[in-house]
């Protein structure tokens, strides 16, 4: 039997909680952030990382709970019920599905993630959420090691975000780089290349040996990598653009290096 903490309004503590945690402000002050859909909540509980509680709907407690369709593993959440009209409340998406979770946020440490032979991504000011995300999900999919991000970066744990990796974020590791130097030098110091994404680099990628330590680095949307990551790079790399579209979007062009770099290792 499972046992589920019910509340009933809008004034409650932890609802005024789940609420803030839309906000990049409390989120930090908080150290959380929450995931929602009955996929996301059980990567979620399947990963390592810590989810401190879980709020359904009554009509998702109906449903899924009593049929099993979600496993709470060893985790021992607190379980909270809420009226449909409540969850709705504090829910990020126009259609929930009724179950969301909280998550403690993450951080790694550098040393023990950056080390070849490996693939990795730097993104450099990236903002938009819907590129984070799929990038993240991409970088997942292709079995890299890491991302990182420089902190001119969106929240990885923006909602938009969060849902936009469809799970990936509990996958694989994303690092904030405080410093963007010594990322730079930690990189190089476990020669691992350094390659800018770039429309006017004078080499396609499908001539690179991407076979080596590599790290596609990937700016921002409107004006591209900053001076600090392309003046540390070993090169420039492009994508062939054929028509007339003047360049591609970030998570398309992430996805492309990603793969080329998998299909050598795979040829």
């Amino acid at each position: 039997m499972i046992d589920f903490i019910s509340i009933e309004s809008s004034e409650n503590k932890l609802i005024k909680l789940v609420k803030s945690l839309s906000q990049k402000k409390y989120r930090e002050k908080e150290g959380l952030f929450f995931t929602e859909g009955l996929r996301f909540v059980q990567d979620a509980l399947d990963s390592s990382w810590e989810v401190s509680s879980v709020f359904v709907s009554e009509t998702f407690k109906e449903k899924f709970i009593k049929t099993r369709k979600i496993s709470l593993t060893n985790k021992n959440p607190e379980l909270y019920c809420l009226p449909d009209k409540l969850f709705n409340e504090i829910s990020d998406t126009n259609s929930p599905q009724g179950i969301l979770a909280v998550i403690k946020m993450r951080e790694y440490d550098p040393e023990s993630v950056i080390f070849g032979p490996n693939l990795f991504l730097l993104l450099d000011g990236l903002q938009d959420p819907g590129n984070m995300g799929t990038i993240i999900r991409s970088a997942d999919a292709a079995g890299f090691n890491a991302i990182i991000m420089t902190e001119g970066c969106v929240d990885i744990y923006n909602p938009k975000v969060v849902r936009s990796t469809a799970g990936s974020l509990f996958h694989i590791p994303c690092i904030t780089a405080s410093d963007v130097s010594k990322m730079l030098d930690l990189l190089r110091l476990n020669e691992i290349k350094i390659y800018c994404a770039s429309a006017s680099a004078k080499k396609y990628c499908y001539q690179f040996d991407l076979h080596e330590n590599v790290v596609f680095a990937i700016g921002n949307e409107a004006n591209g990598l900053s001076a600090k990551v392309t003046e540390n790079a070993d090169d420039s790399i492009s994508i062939p653009i054929l028509g007339r579209a003047e360049s591609l979007n970030a998570s398309v062009a992430a996805g492309i290096l990603l793969y080329e770099a998998i299909r050598q290792r795979l040829a």
